[in-house]
């Protein structure tokens, strides 16, 4: 069984996406970083996210390899942003009533990836 099957699917997901950018919306680091309109940003991620833990390959279809690194360049991400936004979904996670090792290896996934991202 995938973490994508064991935390619920697609549903899960969305709720946790939708958790992180409440947080993300009134963040005086990170809301500048965002476009205005966020709901293209929160579908790109939620698609990720699935993919990432074992669901449909539809962000692949769609954006093609997620080139993570690349993507984000454009943005300051210094250790306050990624402390912000690690705040954020580390809320967002705790928010969901999650099976104790997916909630686990969601934080763990999520501090790599935050502190990979980090380019200043």
């Amino acid at each position: 069984m995938t973490v994508y099957e064991a935390v619920g699917g697609e549903a899960t997901f969305i709720r946790l996406v939708d958790a992180f950018y409440a947080g993300v919306e009134t963040d005086p680091i990170l809301r500048p970083m965002y476009p205005e309109d966020l709901g293209p940003s929160k579908r790109h991620l939620a698609l990720f996210l699935m993919q990432y833990f074992g669901g449909p390959r539809t962000y692949l279809k769609e954006r093609g390899h997620p080139r993570l690194r690349a993507r984000h360049l454009p943005f300051p991400i210094d250790q306050a942003a990624r402390d912000a936004w690690m705040r954020h979904m580390t809320a967002a996670v705790r928010s969901l009533d999650l099976p104790p090792a997916a909630q686990d290896e969601f934080l763990r996934y999520f501090d790599e990836a935050a502190t990979f991202l980090m380019n200043r």
